[in-house]
């Protein structure tokens, strides 16, 4: 159960000496889609530029690690074991949630090893989230908000986006995404109320393709850069806020080559990635090609299907929680489905049976069947892609679900 609160991870921090006033300097990050993303590209150009970079990111698609990473690595499994076995002594059977804890040990881990930055990822809404007990970050930065976690957040977008500004501190700058009116309107009256100066996308700079390369402009300034290493429009409004952040970033040197370097150079696993040889790409008949991207609102879904409709037709499997709108995401991507085979999300009590996914989008009218989990969906779209020719699988839905399938198919983040 997820109970949003700073009072107890505040306490437990207290008890710990405080390591969240002795972090490397922050930027803070929330949003409803991309923030991992844009936290990719930034780690990527700071550490081009030379820069020890920490990250604390959510959730994990392979091992609970990748969560914290000291100084670009996966913090080592039996550091964290012992950092959360120190955090759970001293909290000595108090209340305390499961990302509270994890926050709290990253925080530990963090404060203890010198780095020049910390990219800091909120892990739900922003206000309330234990993230936000830093209380001046270098930098704040919202990417775009859409409806997401309604149980928690609620299902109005101006409510949402308020508790997204809720990150926004008095007198720190905040680099702001493309947002849908209603929400920007929310965020520029609480930078207003707490004097935060706010970058602007569209206004103050933006990112777009021209002639096969990036380009970037902010206010006279007008910079190339070759397209980024994540695929789909969406990740060049992503880029662009990331390097909207690096520009405001004080006492940080990082050249243009840094920064395109990192545009190219960027990983990023579950989002548009393309499986190599493995387990269930070994499944398919050769040729066919197997891609993954954890979308699973209606924003991504839309987004997914920008970067896929040149690929159309397209065999989609999908798993998804129940605490989603399976509508919503999959309306923008039906028209270029050729076929969808729904599956649970492994080893996730809230995942959508397939019986039941299959039942939602059935109004979509595209052939759907339903499969036990993905190595019997991959079996039977052997068996009829056999018959089509060339084929694109795009496994989506869930991060959770894509999590399985790199385990699954032995492609772990590094």
């Amino acid at each position: 159960m997820i109970d949003l609160s700073l009072d107890r991870v505040l306490n437990l921090l207290a008890r710990l000496d405080s390591p969240h006033h002795r972090l490397p300097p922050v930027i803070h990050v929330a949003g409803t889609n991309g923030k991992g993303s844009v936290i990719a590209f930034l780690r990527a150009c700071l550490e081009d530029a030379g820069y020890r970079v920490h990250v604390y990111s959510s959730p994990h698609l392979v091992r609970f690690a990748e969560r914290i990473r000291l100084t670009g690595k996966i913090i080592a499994e039996d550091e964290l074991e012992k950092l959360l076995g120190e955090c759970e002594r001293v909290n000595d059977g108090d209340p305390i949630t499961f990302f509270e804890i994890t926050t709290a040990a990253a925080f530990l881990a963090f404060a203890r090893q010198p780095a020049d930055v910390l990219l800091l990822e909120v892990g739900l809404g922003g206000r309330l989230d234990a993230t936000n007990v830093v209380d001046q970050p270098l930098l704040s930065a919202i990417t775009p908000i859409a409806v997401d976690h309604t149980q928690y957040l609620g299902d109005d977008l101006s409510a949402i986006a308020g508790e997204k500004a809720g990150i926004l501190k008095p007198g720190v700058p905040a680099v702001i995404g493309p947002q849908p009116p209603e929400a920007l309107e929310v965020i520029r009256r609480r930078a207003a109320e707490i004097e935060s100066p706010l970058i602007v996308w569209g206004e103050d700079y933006a990112a777009q393709p021209l002639r096969g390369r990036l380009c970037f402009t902010a206010g006279s300034d007008e910079l190339d850069f070759p397209l980024p290493a994540l695929l789909g429009d969406h990740q060049l409004a992503n880029a662009g806020l990331a390097i909207a952040c690096v520009r405001r970033l004080e006492g940080f040197r990082v050249s243009d080559g840094a920064l395109a370097r990192g545009l190219v150079g960027v990983r990023w696993p579950g989002r548009l990635q393309r499986l190599g040889p493995g387990p269930l790409t070994g499944l398919l008949p050769e040729g066919a090609e197997l891609w993954a991207d954890g979308g699973h609102n209606g924003a991504a879904g839309r987004a997914l299907a920008s970067a896929i409709q040149p690929w159309a037709p397209v065999d989609l499997v999908i798993g998804m929680l129940s605490s989603k709108n399976p509508e919503d995401f999959v309306a923008p991507l039906a028209p270029f489905a050729r076929s969808i085979h729904c599956v649970p999300v492994p080893g996730e009590p809230a995942s959508l049976t397939a019986e039941e996914l299959a039942a939602r989008i059935a109004p979509f009218d595209v052939p759907t069947r339903t499969a036990a989990d993905l190595r019997s969906a991959f079996v039977e779209l052997a068996a009829r892609i056999g018959r089509a020719g060339l084929a694109r699988v795009l496994v989506c839905g869930s991060l959770y679900l894509i999590g399985r399938l790199l385990a699954e198919n032995e492609t772990l983040p590094v």
